[in-house]
């Protein structure tokens, strides 16, 4: 499997797994969601808010890439997020609503990137203003991680509250190869 069809992969993966933790989260009260149960952003609402930001943030990063990716114009046009825990919403339908947004732009402009375009060295500045340069390609795996990192949170948030997310592993993904 080269990079690209990694990279796309991720993207399958992360609109696969989204669209599974969201329908779960549905099944919750807003109260629930907003309910704080002592994760790293506090509730289940604040993590998958977290994500959606944390997400805003890196695709406003990845926009500034020297190949100017036409799927990422609308990522452009937002404001940047002013905290790693900011609410951009307040209920679960809005905030899908947003997920399902970003992971169709995610989806799209993955399928977009050239090997090429994994080599450069993007040049950012972190949310504490530090400034980086780092290899596009290990900052997308960061980003897919991250993703991953905390949607496992929102499960198992999930499941401690008796909603089953089902199968979340990678695995289920990954195509057979005819040995």
């Amino acid at each position: 499997m080269s990079c690209i069809e990694h990279i796309s992969l991720m993207a399958n993966y992360n609109s696969w797994m989204n669209a599974k933790l969201y329908s779960a989260a549905g099944q919750l009260a807003t109260e629930e969601l907003l309910a704080d149960r002592g994760a790293f952003f506090g509730s289940i609402l604040g993590t998958l808010n977290h994500i959606v930001v944390a997400d805003t943030i890196w695709l406003k990063r990845f926009a500034a890439h020297p190949g100017q990716h036409f799927a990422l114009e609308p990522i452009r046009q937002l404001p940047a997020p002013v905290s790693l825990d900011q609410l951009l919403c307040t209920d679960i339908s809005s905030l899908a609503e947003r997920r399902y947004w970003l992971d169709a732009i995610i989806t799209t402009w993955t399928q977009s990137l050239t090997e090429t375009d994994l080599d450069h060295i993007l040049p950012y500045t972190n949310t504490k203003g530090i400034p980086a340069d780092k290899v596009f390609f290990s900052l997308l795996m960061h980003f897919f991680n991250h993703q991953t990192h905390h949607r496992g949170q929102a499960t198992t948030l999930l499941f401690q509250l008796g909603i089953d997310v089902g199968v979340t592993d990678l695995l289920a993904l990954i195509p057979n190869q005819v040995a």
